[in-house]
């Protein structure tokens, strides 16, 4: 942990921990004893100026005082300089009177079975210390029909409900009619469901009776007895004896929701299974109860505020249900700590130590400043120096490191197939997407058919090819019997079969379609299976995702030492509105988990984060596309791909002009390598054949036998992959098909990195030759003119590249949105802006959409060339980019100028930032070094020796840190604490024992940098003004699976930083158009595909059509987008989970998220 803002770790930096008991080896603190340690208290209290310290004394059942979040707190609280902790002992409190009590300058005292409330109230009337959590008010925090009264008067949601007095003295609130299926308390009427509390808060038998249509019956809760927590109970009546509150049932979908106070302006936030649903408590390995993260929407935040405040509880836990759209409190439990939270433990005793600091520090004359959260505006330096506040941050970011992807292309025409198509509704859209047991199971059962009437009918006529139909069903039937860690199970997260629909066949241009083409309407179908995100892609993904935290300014004051905790404290005092979004690739949605893990500091499985944090956002084609599907423009550019790389001979000047028009260093280079395209196609299929050889011989040696390859692959699954390859790559006609060299390259690429302890000859001969060849074929693929470039990139991309615009207008419009509420702005203490908040979207997606956006950027004329010096830069070292590799990120930046006119160009400011993602192997040397995150303005152009380079700025760089040798460790927290600045550890995320890699750090000058952050990565201090933040991704090699490295991410790199919104937004809106009108031109021929089929035209509003419909913009009538007056929006941060449609227009609509 961190040091506190103005105060330090003590003198001795150990815990300063006093308890206060007559018992055991301390003794009884007297009077003096306490006046010796605070001060106030006697007369010598200038003597003891230098050891005055605040007492905070814990007050409590020693169950809840020792309990594991309690010590983890006061451990943190005590590293403040002037603070000391007495822990109460439980036979102090019962035996002693409060006289006889330990003395204390403020006391954190609250009621749990068996504690005394009246003495500790006592007490606090005796010696008035600061109260944490008020003592009067824990007597109506145990009765429920006060809570609930406290929770109506301040207008908070709760259920519908009635109370049921059964107190002689008050007949008439003891009126209960009971039906089958309902009851009637008090004149008010409960239907089944509903739901049954005691009075009593202590009480947790807790009933919901059911009605007869549903079984009847009741569950009946409990306090949680090992792994239960309910049971269910044939009886239907409900109880005749003791007072109850009778409330509405309400349908959560089988979740709660526990928020966690530490005053007005934090709260934590999670969810568990519900005790209603089953009655079985999740628990994870180690035995604990499994929550998930959750982020509150604005108005459970400002709910969270008025619990806190009513019931003057600081620390204060209450139970929320979501339903229906709403958020009701159900229960107020008053004191409660977050089990099993690092974060939390930290951020309690930070905001608690701060709050007594802030209350006793004066009082007590002790030389203490109060924190102003220098972080909490997030300000940084322009690069003409001046301060701007960062407002939004958009990236979209390819996911990580996978296992390679499988392929299979057929054309069907079978009756079955189109049945198939047919029953799911393939017509709508031409394309039908198969992903779930049942569905891939049909397509099982239809290839054994045709496999057995191939059997008995050899001259039956079946026009699938024998051979595909076998590599069909072996897929599938493999992949069902697979286990979770190879390949992925049947569950269809990892395979999928694609279907479409083809009205006159199969195109010439296809590179697998060897045969005779026949006339007629066909289906192309599409096995993929494989493309799991790896370990090492998890590793790389949490890594960046910590990293990413350093892009946003603060971390000063109170989180000194930690780098990133500007963002943190951002998000937790609600003023970061963040939105993760996700292709509906299994890949991508786990590394969108694992970068949110590591962005916020989560904890545990990213299961329960992926379900929580990150939205699913396949509609419309915004992260999704069909790659199978090809644009007339895509058919044509791999045709002639597919012409000019089957020459024998070696290229031309006019195969250079014809191959690489825009003059592409990296293309060129890679076309020198190649020289021969046969030839070398030759080679690699030879080196292939080489490694096939190599594997079966290692399956014929016994010591083999149980060789586990990297994420469990055996040598048989890497020999199948390989000998598909070589079967693949050669056509019968001994051409080569060019559509598999992306996948050789991705097969070699991962055997390289994970799989070299194998020792395979001549791998990285394969991997130069291959990695040449797929640097020409993969990114001139999505076009190889301009004109073609932007084509393709609009089919792709056209609804992200709206979204991005629409993130950018809605930045400064959607005041209301996660932000707190203004007649709540005199509780926001120690935060500067409440008002004020920064917004996040952030994309993950494939390979596809990263080249189709970086296209647009490049090629769609937002800047000339010729007239901006840094756009001319920028653009040579894009071109020099070889490969956008796994972790590639496209990251936009919004910054507002408070100082301008409102309706200004230069109020709003933009900045356009770039990295290619993880290196590969060998990239050290050649690898194009750009102009460093947010480099100087230009006139500081000329002091730079070689602006160019990151590895010069170490001249201006004191902070620098240098690697030194590795070292061995074993600490497995995903954060690393109360360690030197100047420390570097990296994880292993195995449960397992397993080889960890750490570097040590050593600063190059004498002085540590404050910004090096203890999570593997290497961090940068920076000068003002020349970069705002950190270089955040240059880490060294860092965590192991068995014998596997995993790469480093390439920092990010400005490509321009001085972009008006205004110059945005209009390249955008022309993108948009241009886009739209290619779209609606392939959106007719689309719909002429289908007018002589039987089944009905497309559906142009139809969800599923991903790239269909025009795009339209929204733009207000008389002002300028940038300007700031329009009506706020009153969508909350955890709205839809994916962008809308509107069903009434064929035009594509987001809404603000």
């Amino acid at each position: 942990m961190s040091k506190s803002s103005g105060q330090g770790l003590s003198n001795s930096g150990l815990p300063k921990f006093l308890i206060g008991s007559e018992g055991g080896e301390s003794r009884e603190l007297d009077d003096k004893d306490m006046r010796n340690i605070s001060g106030p208290y006697g007369e010598d209290e200038e003597d003891d100026q230098a050891e005055r310290q605040i007492v905070v004394g814990i007050c409590s059942m020693m169950k809840k005082s020792n309990s594991k979040p309690m010590t983890e707190i006061m451990e943190r609280l005590c590293k403040f300089e002037y603070i000391t902790v007495v822990i109460f002992s439980e036979e102090v409190i019962l035996s002693e009177p409060v006289e006889k009590w330990p003395l204390c300058d403020c006391l954190i005292s609250f009621h749990s079975k068996g504690f005394p409330l009246d003495k500790a109230v006592g007490y606090a009337k005796l010696r008035n210390p600061l109260l944490i959590n008020d003592l009067n008010m824990q007597y109506f925090i145990q009765d429920r029909r006060e809570v609930y009264r406290i929770l109506q008067e301040e207008g908070i949601d709760l259920p519908r409900y009635a109370v049921l007095n059964r107190d002689p003295d008050r007949p008439e609130e003891c009126n209960l009619v009971e039906s089958e299926d309902h009851v009637e308390v008090n004149g008010e009427v409960f239907h089944k469901p509903f739901v049954e509390k005691p009075v009593s808060a202590e009480d947790h038998n807790v009933y919901i009776y059911y009605p007869t249509s549903a079984g009847g019956g009741s569950q009946r809760l409990f306090r949680k007895i090992g792994s239960r927590s309910s049971v269910y109970s044939p009886e239907s009546t409900v109880r005749k004896t003791g007072s109850y509150i009778y409330e509405e049932f309400m349908p959560t979908d089988g979740t709660d929701v526990k928020v966690y106070t530490v005053g007005p302006d934090y709260a934590h936030a999670e969810a568990r299974k519900s005790p209603a649903l089953d009655g079985k408590v999740e628990r994870d390995s180690e035995g604990k109860e499994i929550r998930y993260p959750v982020m509150l929407t604005a108005m459970e935040k400002l709910v969270a505020r008025k619990v806190c405040l009513a019931f003057k509880q600081t620390v204060c836990g209450f139970d929320l249900l979501r339903a229906n759209g709403h958020s009701f409190v159900c229960d107020v439990n008053g004191f409660s700590f977050v089990k099993n939270s690092m974060k939390y433990y930290d951020d309690c005793a930070k905001v608690l130590g701060n709050m007594v600091m802030r209350e006793l520090a004066p009082q007590f004359h002790i030389p203490w400043s109060i924190p102003m959260e220098a972080e909490d505006i997030p300000i940084v330096p322009t690069t003409s120096g001046t301060m701007m506040e960062l407002r939004c941050v958009i990236a979209v970011i390819r996911h990580g490191d996978r296992t390679p992807k499988q392929k299979m292309k057929m054309e069907v025409r079978n009756a079955l197939f189109f049945e198939l198509f047919e029953k799911y509704g393939g017509y709508k859209s031409g394309k039908l997407k198969l992903k779930k047991p049942k569905q891939l199971q049909e397509v099982l059962d239809i290839a054994r058919q045709l496999l057995a009437e191939l059997v008995l009918h050899n001259d039956c006529e079946i026009e699938e090819k024998k051979s595909k139909l076998e590599q069909l069903k072996t897929v599938l039937e493999m992949e069902s019997s697979l286990n979770d860690n190879q390949y992925g199970h049947f569950s269809g997260i990892n395979r999928k079969v694609q279907l479409t629909y083809l009205p006159n066949g199969q195109p010439k241009a296809s590179s697998e379609e060897e045969d005779s083409l026949k006339d007629g309407p066909s289906l192309l179908l599409v096995l993929k299976w494989g493309g799991e995100l790896t370990p090492a892609g998890r590793v790389q993904a949490e890594e960046l995702g910590r990293a990413f935290r350093c892009m946003y300014p603060g971390g000063q004051g109170d989180y000194a030492g930690f780098p990133g905790c500007g963002l943190l404290r951002l998000h937790s005092t609600y003023r970061h509105d963040l939105k993760i979004y996700a292709s509906d690739e299994g890949r991508v949605q786990m590394t969108a988990a694992a970068f949110a893990k590591g962005l916020l500091a989560l904890e545990g499985e990213l299961t329960p984060i992926l379900v929580q944090m990150v939205k699913s956002a396949n509609m419309n084609g915004l992260l999704d596309s069909d790659s199978d599907s090809l644009t007339d423009c895509q058919q044509r550019v791999k045709a002639r791909l597919h012409e000019i790389m089957q020459k024998n001979k070696d290229f031309s000047e006019e195969d250079y002009n014809k191959l690489a028009p825009t003059g592409s260093p990296s293309l060129v280079n890679s076309m020198r390598v190649i020289a021969n395209p046969v030839k070398t196609c030759d080679q690699v299929h030879t080196l292939i054949k080489s490694l096939t050889c190599q594997i079966c011989k290692r399956l014929e040696d016994p010591k083999s036998a149980d060789l586990q390859l990297y994420h469990s692959e055996t040598l048989e699954l890497m020999l199948q992959r390989w000998s598909k390859l070589e079967r693949d790559f050669r056509m019968k006609n001994c051409r080569y098909d060019i559509s598999k060299i992306p996948d050789i390259y991705d097969c070699v690429k991962y055997d390289t990195q994970h799989n070299s302890s194998l020792s395979l000859e001549d791998t990285l001969e394969l991997f130069r030759l291959s990695r040449a060849l797929a640097d020409i074929i993969i990114p001139q693929e999505y076009g190889i003119t301009k004109a073609e470039k932007l084509d393709i990139a609009s089919a792709y991309c056209l609804p992200l590249v709206k979204k991005i615009q629409l993130d950018l207008q809605r930045t400064h419009e959607d005041e209301a949105v996660n932000k707190l509420h203004p007649l709540w702005f005199r509780y926001s203490r120690g935060v500067m802006s409440p008002g004020r908040h920064v917004r996040t979207r952030l994309y993950f997606t494939s390979e596809s959409h990263v080249h189709s956006l970086l296209s647009i950027f490049r090629y769609g004329g937002l800047l000339d060339e010729q007239k901006d010096e840094q756009w001319k830069q920028a653009m040579d070292y894009l071109s020099a980019v070889t490969e956008l590799n796994y972790m590639t990120q496209i990251v936009i930046m919004l910054y507002e100028d408070n100082n301008k006119d409102p309706s200004s160009e230069e109020r709003f400011h933009v900045e356009l930032h770039f990295s290619p993602g993880v290196k590969g192997c060998k990239d050290e040397d050649n690898a194009p070094m750009g102009f460093g995150f947010r480099p100087a303005s230009s006139e500081n152009h000329e002091k730079q020796t070689n602006q160019g380079s990151l590895e010069d700025l170490s001249q201006d760089e004191p902070d620098r840190a240098v690697l030194t040798e590795p070292i061995n460790i074993q600490r497995k927290s995903p954060l690393i604490r109360n360690r030197k600045a100047g420390s570097m550890e990296a994880l292993s995320e195995s449960n397992t024992t397993s080889r960890g890699l750490a570097y040590r750090i050593l600063p190059s000058s004498s002085r540590q940098s404050p910004e090096i952050k203890p999570s593997g990565l290497e961090l940068l201090s920076m000068p003002p003004v020349k970069r705002f933040s950190v270089s955040y991704a240059r880490h060294p090699t860092n965590g192991f699976e068995g014998c596997s490295l995993v790469p480093s991410i390439y920092p990010l790199e400005t490509l321009h930083n001085s972009l008006s919104l205004k110059q945005v937004d209009e390249f955008l809106t022309a993108c948009c158009k241009n886009g739209s009108q290619s779209q609606f031109k392939r959106l007719k021929s689309l719909s002429a595909m289908f007018e002589s089929h039987s089944q009905p035209s497309i559906d142009v509003d139809s969800q599923e059509t991903p790239m269909s419909t025009p795009v339209q913009l929204n733009q207000p009538a008389a002002k300028p987008i940038w300007y700031t007056g329009d009506p706020p929006s009153t969508v909350s941060s955890a709205g839809p989970s994916s962008p809308s449609v509107a069903e009434s227009s064929s035009n594509f609509e987001f809404n603000n998220e």
